[in-house]
C-alpha cells in the first residue's frame, strides 16, 4: 500500500509532500465582491501550516452570473489577482501546493446574489428555482470564463485548478439526463452532454498550460447531482483523460460505501481500471481517520481530500502521523475559532446537523 505521507509527483517534477489534501469547502468568508478576506486566508493558511499537502479553495465563481452564495471567492475578474497572489504565496509558505476550484452555479446560481438571470442546459422550473436555457453565446462565454479564471490562477502563482463537474452545478447539469433536455450539439447523447466539460478542459489547458488540471465528478446521483449514470461517468472520465485531465477528484460523500449501481463494487477501482496510470485519483467522502484514508489508497486512490474533518482539525495530517485522535463534532464555537474559523464560518457550519455545539 502507498504510504499516506509519501510525496506524489506530477509532470514537470511538481511534487506534493503527502497524499492528504484539503477539499474545496464553502466557508462564506470572502468579501462581497469576491475578493479574498483575511478570515479566509487565515483558515486556508492554517491547513497548510497543519501539514496538508495540497490546499484547495472553495468553489470559486468564474463569472458573475454563476455566483451562488454570499461570501464566495471570485476568480472572475482581474481585480481578484492581488488576493489570489497573496493566497498562493501564503499557502506555499506553509509548504503546501495550492489549487482553485473553478465553478459556475448554472441552475444553482442565485440571482439575489449575482444580480443576473440564471441559465443552464435547459429551461427549468421547480418550486421557486427557475432558469432559462443557455444560448450558444452563454455557453461560449462560460467556456471563456473558465479559461480566463485559470489564466488568473496561473498568473497568481497557483499550482493547479480543478473544474467543478460535480454536485449539480453547471458542468454537472450539462452531463445530467435530468437537467439537460437539449436537442442540439450540447444535449442528447453522452458525447453531446459531455461536450461542455470537455471543451472547457481543453480551453483551460490552452489558457494555463503550466497548471495541473483536475476535474471533480459525482460518479452517480446524490443530493443535487441528478441524472448521472456510473458507467457514463466512467466514460466521461476516460474522455477527459484524453483531453488532458491529470487528477480525477471523486466526490463520494461516504467513501467507505460501494456504488449504488453496482453494490458489489467500489467506485475507486472502477475508475482506476479505466484511466491511464498518469492520471491521479483523489477521493473525498467522510474520511475521518488515518485508517479511513489508508483504506482508500488500498482501493487505488493516490490521495484523499478531507472536508469536515479538516474543518474540525486544522492539523489533521500531523495528528494522523502522531497517532493522535481527531476532534469530532459537535464542537463548541470557541473550539472552532481555535481551528481558524471566523464567526461567519462557524455560523454557516450550524447548517450541518450536530456540527456546532449549542
Amino acid at each position: 500500500m502507498t504510504d499516506l505521507f509519501a510525496p506524489l509527483t506530477f509532470r514537470n517534477n511538481l511534487s506534493v509532500r503527502n497524499r492528504i489534501w484539503l477539499a474545496p469547502l464553502t466557508n462564506m468568508q470572502s468579501h462581497t465582491d469576491g475578493t479574498l478576506s483575511d478570515d479566509e486566508l487565515r483558515f486556508l493558511a492554517a491547513r497548510a501550516d497543519g501539514g496538508f499537502g495540497l490546499v484547495e479553495t472553495c468553489a470559486a465563481h468564474v463569472a458573475q452570473d454563476g455566483k451562488a452564495w454570499q461570501g464566495e471567492l471570485g476568480v472572475h475578474d482581474d481585480a481578484m489577482l492581488p488576493g489570489l497572489t497573496r493566497l498562493a504565496a501564503r499557502i506555499h509558505q506553509g509548504g503546501a501546493l495550492v489549487s482553485s476550484q473553478l465553478f459556475h452555479g448554472g441552475l444553482r446560481a442565485d440571482p439575489a446574489v449575482s444580480g443576473l438571470e440564471r441559465w443552464s442546459a435547459s429551461e427549468h422550473s421547480e418550486e421557486d428555482v427557475r432558469c432559462r436555457a443557455g444560448t450558444e453565446d452563454d455557453i461560449q462565454r462560460a467556456i471563456d470564463a473558465f479559461a480566463n479564471a485559470a489564466r488568473r490562477c496561473a498568473q497568481a502563482g497557483f499550482d493547479s485548478v480543478e473544474l467543478h463537474g460535480a454536485h449539480g452545478y453547471l458542468l454537472s447539469q450539462f452531463l445530467s439526463t435530468v437537467y439537460n433536455q437539449r436537442t442540439d450539439r450540447w444535449g442528447g447523447s453522452l458525447e453531446n452532454r459531455s461536450r461542455l466539460i470537455r471543451e472547457t478542459l481543453r480551453a483551460v489547458r490552452r489558457a494555463a498550460p503550466s497548471l495541473v488540471l483536475a476535474v471533480r465528478l459525482s460518479p452517480e446521483d446524490f443530493g443535487q447531482a441528478k441524472g448521472l449514470d456510473l458507467d457514463e461517468t466512467v466514460q466521461v472520465a476516460k474522455w477527459l483523460a484524453e483531453d488532458g485531465m491529470e487528477i480525477l477528484h471523486l466526490s463520494l460523500w461516504r467513501a467507505a460505501l460501494n456504488t449504488k449501481k453496482r453494490p458489489d463494487a467500489h467506485a475507486t477501482p472502477l475508475f482506476r481500471a479505466a484511466l491511464p496510470a498518469h492520471v491521479k485519483i483523489v477521493v473525498a467522502g467522510n474520511i475521518w481517520t488515518r485508517e479511513d484514508a489508508e483504506a482508500q489508497l488500498t482501493l487505488g486512490a493516490d490521495a484523499v481530500a478531507l472536508g469536515r474533518p479538516a474543518i474540525a482539525n486544522h492539523n489533521w495530517p500531523e495528528r494522523a502521523r502522531r497517532g493522535d485522535a481527531v476532534q469530532r463534532p459537535p464542537l463548541a464555537p470557541e473550539t472552532l475559532r481555535g481551528e481558524a474559523l471566523s464567526d461567519t464560518f462557524v455560523q454557516y457550519m450550524r447548517q450541518w446537523k450536530n456540527f456546532v455545539a449549542a
